[in-house]
């Protein structure tokens, strides 16, 4: 028999998220430790803001103001990649399969997560290294004629296809971990370079891919022309790809050749660390690459967040997606913590998505093939027993406090943030008008506030580690 794993600590958020009536306001809480997980709160009721008491003058308040607006959200997510597909796919009875695709891509079941970031052959949580036209060594295949998809179709597409049936609002974008090693001067799919005459036939590649995922009903927004350009890989599929040829690379020969094969897929510039903002810029400021390109895309590893923001003021009409940020061992701080300040403080900062790594693994943090063996997913199962069993990690209550409650075209708007010893805070507007705010204490103390919207207040208070949302219409 197996275990029925339910995400929430109560059944009764699956069916409560749609907008509130007027001045009413539903929450949602998530501890820490996660002795709350998405729990409903009893309905609060904004109040005239001149009845507030004189001791309420002493608390933090949080200014809402829809009138001030920036950027608009695709969504929030991971990636399915080949480790999380054959997990989901081939390892766990029938009944846990449809459970964990409800618990991450239903609005109703789950957290609707709506930002996928896919990789384009193997990644380092894959099952083994390979590309979509691998070759004996010392012989290419420069027609691509060996060029084929079938392992994605086995597991990876099935997967993708199955979320988007779930949540068709899915965003999708593409990313290549490594060609195949006979386009590069080290003939490896770790580490090294694009051999000089292998610039056209990357384009060909990199634009069958999309094709044929296109084909087979998979169609990618954005996609980026390498994983974390600036490292070379050791023992997992990687490419050193330095910004001088990144310019070149879309500029003169992934972009034309993506467009003259009818696709509309827009390049994300850079997809790596925060300490290097200066890579993504020499691509929009690039005329011929300029034109293919829709933004940057973003990790957190290295350096500080607040680097997106000279990227847009430099570029205001070009977007930022914060496409790669993993939980792991290496973690100080209980997951839900650490995704929920990614999740606030990116978005404060021009992100229009937020997309962790990978998106179920199992409890021996695997597949993977190199890379990241200490990695965490939103999901973990363990198949070690006679009973396949499904957890779900702070990291998935943290998107799910975003993902459950926004629609797409949402966009930020104003709200006071006090900074990581205190509250910070993040707030947007639906197409329906609705507001959601989700408000984290970082604190070791329960933390006293209000709420001021439209000439309204809201006394409120937060348990000490927790993340909150609150949700009501003007």
């Amino acid at each position: 028999m197996i275990r029925r794993v339910v995400a929430f600590s109560t059944l009764a958020v699956l069916t409560c998220c749609a907008a509130s009536p007027a001045q009413e306001v539903r929450s949602y809480k998530t501890s820490s430790d996660l002795s709350m997980k998405l729990q409903p709160q009893p309905l609060q009721h904004f109040s005239s803001a001149s009845r507030a008491d004189a001791a309420a003058s002493k608390e933090l308040t949080i200014t809402v103001d829809p009138k001030q607006r920036f950027q608009t959200i695709d969504g929030f997510g991971g990636s399915i990649t080949d480790g999380t597909s054959w997990l989901v796919e081939a390892k766990i009875p029938a009944e846990l399969r449809e459970q964990v695709m409800q618990a991450l891509f239903s609005r109703e079941h789950g957290i609707a997560l709506s930002f996928l970031r896919q990789p384009l052959g193997a990644s380092d949580l894959s099952r083994a290294a390979s590309t979509f036209d691998d070759m004996p060594a010392g012989q290419q295949d420069p027609d691509l004629k060996h060029f084929s998809i079938a392992l994605d179709q086995q597991y990876t597409i099935p997967m993708l296809k199955e979320a988007l049936k779930i949540n068709p609002a899915i965003t999708l974008m593409a990313t290549p971990w490594s060609p195949p090693a006979w386009m590069k001067a080290n003939g490896s799919l770790s580490g090294g370079t694009l051999r000089d005459d292998s610039y056209a036939v990357f384009a060909k590649y990199v634009t069958k891919s999309l094709l044929d995922y296109k084909a087979a009903g998979i169609d990618f927004k954005y996609m980026t022309i390498q994983n974390e350009p600036l490292y070379s890989t050791k023992d997992y599929p990687g490419m050193f790809v330095p910004d001088k040829t990144a310019v070149t690379l879309v500029g003169k020969f992934v972009g034309p050749e993506m467009r003259n094969a009818g696709l509309s897929t827009e390049v994300l510039a850079y997809d790596h660390n925060w300490d290097h903002p200066e890579y993504p810029l020499h691509l929009l400021e690039d005329p011929d690459a300029a034109k293919y390109v829709a933004g940057s895309a973003m990790h957190c590893y290295g350096g500080d967040v607040a680097a997106q923001d000279g990227i847009h003021d430099a570029f205001p009409a070009k977007g930022i997606w914060l496409t790669e940020c993993s939980g792991g061992t290496w973690d100080k701080q209980p997951a839900l913590m650490k995704t929920s300040h990614l999740l606030i403080e990116s978005t404060r900062h021009w992100a229009k998505a937020v997309s962790l790594w990978g998106m179920v693994l199992d409890s021996d943090r695997g597949p993977h093939s190199g890379g990241c063996g200490t990695c965490r997913g939103l999901v973990t199962l363990d198949l070690h027993g006679n009973t396949p069993q499904a957890s779900y990690t702070g990291d998935y209550y943290a998107l799910g406090h975003a993902s459950k409650f926004l629609m797409p075209g949402a966009v930020r708007i104003a709200s006071d943030s006090f900074g990581e010893s205190s509250l910070q805070t993040v707030a947007f507007q639906n197409t329906d008008q609705s507001i959601v705010l989700l408000v984290l204490n970082n604190s070791s103390d329960a933390k006293s506030f209000r709420v001021r919207a439209n000439g309204k207040e809201l006394k409120l208070k937060l348990e000490p580690t927790t993340l909150a949302t609150y949700m009501w219409k003007p």
